[in-house]
């Protein structure tokens, strides 16, 4: 009975219970509150309020509120980092510096007239509370993230605005808590500003490298979400030694992490899955028990502060947003979310005001301690906190469901003249598919959910297909299912491998073939191996052959060697939007060498695209200049020839010496090798005569010879018109 009545005891105090308790709260109330339309961090936030110590009083607000509270905020400024397109930022970091200095110099020149003249505040009290406004927390990310439109530019101009008025914010309350305690002097400046650089230098130089590193050596996918979550939280508590604010480190640590951890990627799925699952909704529950709604009936100023301070901090980041939409002519939706997202009051808030509480500046006659921030600023904070995380999370809502919808329209108009994707895996060796199946997620457009096809053929017809590919085809499918792709699994058994792949890709309607690189069997081998040659030979359709000796998301640069005429092909388009979907994915650069007229229909794609890569371009003029290129392709970067078949456009007669050109001065490199598309949309015939299917290893090297014979009679012609 004494167990029971523990247990059943209000407050809770048995771990179980509570965790049993906040699982249910973050399972029930966004499903709860989504049917009658109201964004679930709402919900958790109500939650908060109704369950804590100032609502029903089941769950008090104790240590384990605040470290997952804590993890949770850091978890969500790490993740802004890590979701943010970095080429954008780097576009659009002046916006983002325009909107911070708005977003904090509106807060501080109106919260500071407001509490002076209006409140009655000292002038100290209200320039401190003038920068509690300023500040805000990122509380509807997950919304944002929930969309899919984190790499919008309104949000990046926001994400960049934060930190920036984050910074001034925290730098106004170390000059007036200096004050307080004596320590403002030129020794607290010559500390500060010398951490500040040091901790700034070793997360920009120093992490990187050991990421990268750490990559390369360890592929297990658990050891480095570990090693990534110590990256965050020694980041974060470094930056609280060097006077900064936690989710400072944690957004560096997400930026610096940001090109190392693809988007679509099972290190990422992780990290998205256990923040969004526990740590984020954590954070949420924990901020709403902070607030206390008996502040509305503690006296009519206790309530026209509280309702001040929400009014100041919504009315200023509003205005903010607006004056920020009008600078850079952004759309009212645009504005919307820059207003949406930064109007959420919460950590940082909090953190101020509770400096500012502890600081006392004198007694009463009776004795009773003079604080900078009274307890009606404390218990208003908690008020606008519930507030201002109400509006953001509502109009961030409406926002990113536009967003999202225009985004829609948009990619559909971007990618309606590429056919549907299906690419297909041939699976034979359980060592390389690991690189096959994470390289076909690169090269697949993350927004297409088209699922791809894992082929295993057997060329014995006895029961091998059976045994063997029920062994090596579900690792394709466990591997893939990491980052929510799925997989169509195929086994056949065939008179060869290239005849079965060949018939995998007609039945299937296959729009491209991954191949990893044919190991030579003796010196007669071919480089490409017959079973490549082959299916080159017998199918239009884009091939891909690999050789990945690094793992992808740490490749330093994608340098893509095309060929002159390469435009002109029917596969031109797919084979740039595979190499740009890689080139966003792994947030690398892309250096096309190109002839002139090719580079420019090459940028014109992608402008029209409007794919969001880094894209550089460098004068190839002739082909047999490839060797040359050995002396830029480093050992980390990935070197993707355009070959062509030899009916092709494009084909040009140095192709002949690619195998000897690659496996001699290339061979401890980084390759794709790409066949793209050709005659489309003409009809495959599966007989000797198919122009498609002409042997590769045959062209005609004396045709050449011919041509001026051919152009003489051709003038001839004319001048027998004449």
């Amino acid at each position: 009975m004494d167990l029971i009545h523990s247990i059943f005891q209000i407050p809770f105090t048995n771990p179980t219970l509570i965790f049993f308790l906040v699982l249910s709260v973050i399972l029930l109330a966004p499903i709860i509150l989504n049917k009658i339309g109201v964004p679930h961090i709402i919900g958790l936030l109500l939650a908060g309020v109704l369950i804590g110590p100032n609502g029903t009083g089941i769950l008090l607000r104790d240590t384990s509120f605040e470290l997952f509270g804590k993890v949770g905020l850091l978890y969500l400024m790490f993740l802004a980092g890590l979701e943010m397109d970095i080429n954008d930022f780097r576009k659009n970091r002046s916006k983002g510096i325009v909107f911070g200095l708005y977003t904090f110099i509106i807060p501080m020149i109106l919260g500071t007239l407001v509490s002076y003249y209006l409140l009655n505040f000292s002038m100290v009290t209200s320039i401190l509370l003038a920068s509690m406004y300023a500040s805000h927390t990122l509380v509807a990310y997950p919304i944002v993230s929930r969309y899919g439109v984190t790499k919008n530019r309104s949000v990046i101009i926001t994400i960049a605005g934060t930190i920036l008025t984050v910074l001034l914010a925290l730098f106004i309350l170390a000059i007036i808590t200096g004050m307080y305690k004596g320590e403002l002097n030129s020794a607290f400046w010559i500390r500060f500003g010398l951490s500040v650089i040091i901790y700034a230098f070793v997360i920009m130089f120093a992490f990187p490298r050991v990421a990268k590193w750490f990559f390369r050596k360890y592929d297990d996918n658990v050891t480095q979400y570990i090693f990534v979550l110590a990256l965050v939280f020694s980041a974060s508590f470094a930056a609280e030694l060097s006077g900064l604010e936690g989710i400072i480190g944690a957004f560096l640590v997400g930026v610096v992490l940001n090109r190392y951890i693809p988007s679509v990627s099972p290190l990422m799925n992780r990290i998205e899955f256990v923040g969004n699952a526990l740590f984020i909704p954590y954070f949420l529950i924990g901020v709403g028990m902070l607030v206390d709604l008996r502040v509305l009936f503690r006296g009519h100023e206790a309530l026209i502060v509280a309702l001040s301070m929400s009014v100041i901090a919504t009315l200023s980041k509003w205005i903010a947003a607006w004056l920020t939409q009008k600078t850079f002519r952004m759309s009212k939706t645009e504005r919307l979310m820059i207003f949406g997202l930064s109007n959420g009051q919460a950590s940082a808030t909090l953190a101020a005001v509770l400096v500012g509480y502890n600081i006392i500046t004198g007694t009463t006659a009776d004795g009773e301690p003079i604080r900078l921030l009274n307890e009606n600023i404390l218990n208003g904070t908690i008020l606008m906190i519930l507030v201002t995380c109400t509006i953001s999370s509502i109009v961030t809502e409406r926002a990113s469901r536009e967003l999202a919808m225009k985004d829609e329209e948009e990619t559909y108009r971007n990618q309606e003249n590429i056919p549907d994707e299906k690419i297909l895996i041939p699976v034979a060796n359980p060592a390389t598919i690991e690189n096959l199946v994470n390289l076909a997620i690169m090269l697949k457009n993350a927004k297409n959910k088209s699922p791809l096809y894992a082929l295993y053929v057997d060329v014995d017809t006895g029961n091998k297909t059976d045994t063997y590919s029920k062994s090596i085809l579900p690792k394709v499918a466990k591997i893939a299912s990491s980052t929510d792709t799925e997989v169509n699994m195929i086994a056949r058994s065939d008179l060869n491998i290239a005849s079965g792949i060949v018939h995998a890709i007609k039945e299937n309607n296959i729009s491209e073939v991954v191949l990893g690189f044919h190991q030579k069997a003796n010196i007669a081998d071919t480089f490409f191996g017959p079973t490549c040659e082959n299916i080159i030979e017998r199918t239009n359709k884009m091939i891909l052959i690999t050789k990945i000796l690094t793992p992808v998301n740490t490749i330093n640069k994608i340098i893509v060697a095309v060929p002159p005429k390469a435009e002109f092909e029917t596969g031109f388009a797919r084979w740039v939007d595979r190499i740009a979907n890689m080139a966003v994915q792994t947030g690398c650069r892309c250096i096309f060498y190109c002839k002139p007229h090719t580079a420019d229909r090459i940028r014109q794609l992608i402008e029209l695209r409007k794919y969001r890569m880094r894209a550089e371009f460098e004068t190839l003029n002739e082909w047999k200049e490839l060797i040359a290129l050995q002396d830029v392709v480093r050992k980390h970067d990935i070197f993707v020839i355009v070959c062509a078949r030899h009916t092709s456009i494009s084909y040009h007669h140095g192709f002949e010496k690619l195998p000897f050109i690659l496996s001699k001065h290339f061979n401890f490199t980084n390759l794709l090798v790409i066949y793209p598309e050709q005659f489309a949309n003409q009809k495959e015939f599966a007989s000797f005569t198919d122009v498609p299917a002409m042997d590769i290893k045959n062209p005609y090297p004396n045709f050449g010879q011919y041509e001026g014979f051919f152009y003489n009679i051709r003038s001839l012609g004319g001048r027998r018109k004449k």
